[in-house]
């Protein structure tokens, strides 16, 4: 398993315009992709410093599964329009982590 995990930042006025977005519409075109071995999202969200903090941690079976997703440059961040629009800053690229070992019960 893979975990695919991404920061990006907006002003206090921007974050519930960027996390809606991010629910209504680009999880959802993600998931319409019908991406072999996309295992889903979560999301989290935080204040700090004046800002607020949104990380995406995505789960694949595998590398080749989040180069489906995001191209061959599989590390790049994959941004849509209307997000960089309400984005402060962001990553320009993604941390991959192999998932060595998961414990607990399924929320």
């Amino acid at each position: 398993m893979i975990s695919r995990v991404w920061h990006g930042y907006t002003t206090p006025d921007n974050a519930d315009v960027y996390e809606n977005l991010l629910k209504e519409e680009i999880f959802t075109g993600i998931d319409d992709r019908h991406i072999e071995g996309y295992k889903g999202i979560q999301l989290f969200r935080r204040d700090v410093a004046g800002e607020v903090e949104f990380i995406t941690v995505m789960w694949f079976d595998s590398i080749d599964s989040v180069r489906a997703f995001a191209g061959d440059d599989y590390e790049a961040a994959v941004v849509p329009p209307k997000a960089r629009a309400v984005l402060k800053r962001f990553d320009d690229r993604s941390q991959h982590y192999e998932v060595r070992e998961t414990r607990g019960s399924e929320q």
